[in-house]
């Protein structure tokens, strides 16, 4: 997939600002920690660095949870409704009107608060709160923890904790409002700046918002309503959110089984000059080498299964989709059906735990073709 100058510069100045961040945060954590220890015992050392440790970890998932409430908060503020909130790998997600936990892991984020839109108006809907919602809770709650820290500076581990939070709200307030690509995702203050700039990206995240909201409600793509994933020949696709329409065509195309022209979208959208995220890069990818080993192209599968894409899907090695593919590969390409069958009892036991249903019977689906294909 082709990219322009812009977007490999913002790929490039993410990393940096990253780096530097994190340095700065390491490095004046522990210029901290150590002013702590020399105020003990050196008998006392190794328990006040496990403490430290703890609160450090302690501190920083208070961070991200509260920038995830920042979205929230925010979101229901601008007149959204709750869809899931999701912290590490759990989710919580409404389903039906009902509330169930269930596991999720996304590469690259640590969390995310999916929210049901608003309507839209002339294309437009109310988008900066709720996208910089979680770095505007992170750095004011950063100014409250400063001044506690203030408060109970005599109590050095209290004090101590609040100073912790109050630099990892100004951290994860920076990480996230500074416009920047984080890996194989855009952050919210890029994505602001993609939808204030553009009604077309606005209609975008509106559509997959919804999109989002019919899975959690276990409708399948294929079922959802055509020109939600049309898009004009026009279509600017340097812009990240307009692209993800452009990867939800593919996915629908998937789901009707019209594997033909989804191969062929496919192959077309990925040699194109594009902003498509990392993640969907890759899971595009992935339903390539389906395609192709369904129909056959063994070759071409095996050309498309690179050490980058590997690395990749171990990473989101419990994704369905993932799965799916992994079971396909042992199956057609590698001939090893003993592997195969160890990925189809992982299929089974994520089935349990997955938190869109739908998803589920649609990779169900492609799993009973692959093997149908075996048996002819």
């Amino acid at each position: 997939m082709k990219k322009n100058k812009s977007l490999k510069l913002i790929e490039s100045l993410g990393i940096i600002v990253n780096f530097t961040l994190t340095i700065i945060l390491t490095a004046v954590i522990l210029s901290k920690t150590n002013q702590i220890i020399t105020q003990y015992s050196k008998n006392y050392e190794i328990f006040i660095i496990l403490i430290a440790v703890l609160i450090f970890c302690l501190t920083l998932y208070i961070q991200l949870i509260i920038h995830e409430l920042g979205h929230l908060i925010f979101g229901l503020l601008t007149n959204y409704k709750f869809s899931s909130f999701r912290i590490g790998n759990v989710i919580l997600i409404k389903n039906k009107n009902q509330f169930k936990l269930k596991l999720l892991k996304i590469t690259g984020t640590g969390g995310q608060c999916i929210m049901i839109p608003p309507d839209l108006i002339d294309n437009k809907m109310p988008v900066i709160l709720y996208n910089l919602g979680g770095a505007l809770l992170n750095i004011i709650t950063s100014f409250i923890f400063i001044c506690l820290h203030i408060i109970f500076y005599d109590d050095i581990i209290i004090a101590y904790i609040f100073y912790n939070l109050a630099l990892f709200g100004l951290y994860f307030g920076a990480l996230n409002g500074i416009p920047m690509k984080m890996g194989i995702i855009d952050n919210d203050g890029l994505n602001t700046i993609s939808l204030a700039k553009d009604s077309n990206a606005q209609k975008a995240l509106w559509i997959q918002l919804k999109i989002n909201e019919n899975l959690s409600n276990n409708k399948r793509l294929k079922d959802m309503p055509k020109e939600w994933f049309e898009l004009d020949k026009n279509a600017n696709l340097n812009n990240s959110l307009i692209a993800t329409i452009a990867v939800y065509n593919c996915n629908k195309l998937i789901d009707e089984h019209n594997f033909k022209k989804a191969k062929k979208q496919i192959s077309d959208l990925l040699k194109k000059e594009t902003a498509i995220l990392g993640i969907h890069q890759n899971l595009l990818i992935c339903d390539h080498i389906y395609c192709e080993l369904i129909d056959g192209n063994i070759d071409k599968g095996k050309q498309l299964y690179t050490l980058s894409l590997k690395k990749f899907m171990d990473s989101m090695n419990n994704f369905p989709s993932i799965i799916r593919t992994n079971y396909v590969i042992s199956l057609l390409l590698e001939k090893n059906h003993s592997k195969a069958n160890t990925y189809l009892k992982q299929f089974r036991k994520r089935c349990k735990t997955y938190p869109y249903p739908s998803d589920i019977a649609a990779e169900r689906e492609l799993i009973s073709i692959a093997t149908a294909i075996t048996k002819q």
